[in-house]
């Protein structure tokens, strides 16, 4: 089988990894990869955006079946299009993109089939959002509506910060369009879990929980990022949270979706948030994430095309989703000065008898050498029986990995412990 992978990150690298565990898979194309990835993929130099280019591409070489991994390409169509070529893919169509394209969207999504959530409201014009503002509590949450790369979501501790929030939002277009309607919702409190789960519109098979560290420095201070470690499963995901989730949020979700014609199938990711009025929704999003997916594949012991392609044809009921019953841990080594300002270019050495634990995120090769080329560079990811010992044999694949400038938080799994009482 001819396999196309859309997108160029970590979360795909861990993607192609795992699909090619199957034996039935002769080539896998990613489209763009990066510099990274060629020892696993074969690199095609489109755009996760170029929808056109990549259909041509797809029909070109006679894929078989088609991976859409990152939120732009899902919520422009890529499935849609690809699908009316006649090549099967994993992941939403656009119209059950949007749970992720639109904050909008998906907060009038709860709210109408009862799907507990933060209180909310939804502003389009900048004056009316600040008079809101003015007898709003402290602290609380503002949202860009569309897609901004994971960062369009500040959390302002004081009104003034709240205010500043949105100016940057609606006046400064910092995170462009998406702006241009806002989200405003109370500031939710307890321990954070991420929950990816596979559906094919009919049934849910969550996946092993993780906890993500979003700050970029040790003690969770610093800026948001993209996410600078995981470990899964995450200690505060209790069986009997589990299963609260699954019939009041999880299942509750589908069948909203299918309410509305917008049948999803893919991917379907929700960030939680364990209050002490029980779990609720922080958001929703239409792929695996990233880094989750870095710890939640390696522990996955069903074949993961297998089990894509069940979502695709809807039999995933009939499918053995098996997940193994240890702990994982990556650290994301980054640049220097991530997630703002930062110099790239630097050669990477990663040994080639750890390489299949690192999942390189942002690299280019030129001249032969893998250089680095962007803010988050790799994720380094341990497998073990206990969690301080995929922490500890995490760390010990960071020590053997060399770039200038490289940058890494040295607290990853720590809170997870300290919920364990280890």
């Amino acid at each position: 089988m001819k396999i196309m992978v859309v997108g160029g990150g970590g979360r795909e690298h861990a993607i192609i990894k795992k699909i090619k565990e199957n034996p039935n898979v002769s080539e896998i194309f990613a489209l763009p990869g990066n510099g990274g990835m060629a020892g696993d993929a074969t690199l095609v130099p489109i755009g996760a955006k170029d929808i056109d280019n990549i259909v041509a591409f797809a029909e070109e070489k006679g894929i078989d079946y088609a991976v859409v991994a990152p939120d732009d390409p899902l919520v422009l169509g890529c499935v849609d299009a690809l699908e009316e070529k006649g090549i099967p893919c994993f992941g939403p169509r656009a119209d059950a993109a949007i749970i992720e394209g639109s904050k909008v969207f998906s907060k009038n999504l709860m709210k109408k089939y009862g799907i507990p959530t933060a209180e909310y409201e939804v502003f389009d014009d900048m004056e009316a959002a600040l008079k809101y503002l003015e007898t709003a509590p402290a602290p609380t949450v503002i949202k860009a509506d569309g897609l901004a790369l994971g960062k369009g979501v500040i959390i302002a501790t004081t009104r003034e910060e709240a205010m500043e929030a949105v100016k940057s939002m609606m006046a400064d277009k910092v995170f462009g369009h998406s702006g241009d309607h806002i989200v405003i919702e109370e500031f939710l409190t307890g321990p954070e879990v991420s929950v990816l789960s596979f559906t094919d519109g009919k049934c849910v098979v969550p996946m092993i929980s993780s906890m993500d560290h979003k700050r970029a420095g040790d003690n969770d201070t610093g800026l948001n990022t993209g996410g600078m470690g995981t470990v899964a499963p995450n200690p505060y995901y209790t069986d009997d949270i589990a299963e609260r989730c699954m019939k009041e949020i999880f299942l509750p979700t589908i069948n909203a979706m299918n309410a509305e014609g917008r049948t999803f199938k893919g991917c379907l990711y929700f960030g939680l948030m364990l209050t002490d009025k029980g779990p609720k929704v922080i958001e929703y999003n239409c792929r695996f994430g990233d880094p989750e997916t870095q710890v939640v594949l390696p522990l996955l012991e069903s074949d993961l095309l297998t089990v894509m392609q069940s979502v695709t044809n809807e039999t995933l009921a009939d499918t053995e989703v098996q997940f193994a019953d240890r702990h994982a841990c990556c650290v994301i080594m980054a640049s220097e000065g991530y997630p703002t300002a930062y110099d790239k270019g630097f050669e990477m050495t990663i040994p080639a008898e750890i390489a299949d634990n690192v999942y390189v995120a942002g690299a280019k090769l030129a001249d032969g050498k893998l250089l680095t080329d962007g803010g988050r560079v790799l994720g380094a990811t341990a497998v073990a029986d206990t969690l301080p010992e995929a922490i500890k044999d995490s760390y010990a694949l960071v020590e053997q990995i060399h770039f200038d400038n490289a940058y890494y938080r040295h607290d990853i799994g720590a809170r997870a412990l300290k919920a364990k009482g280890e």
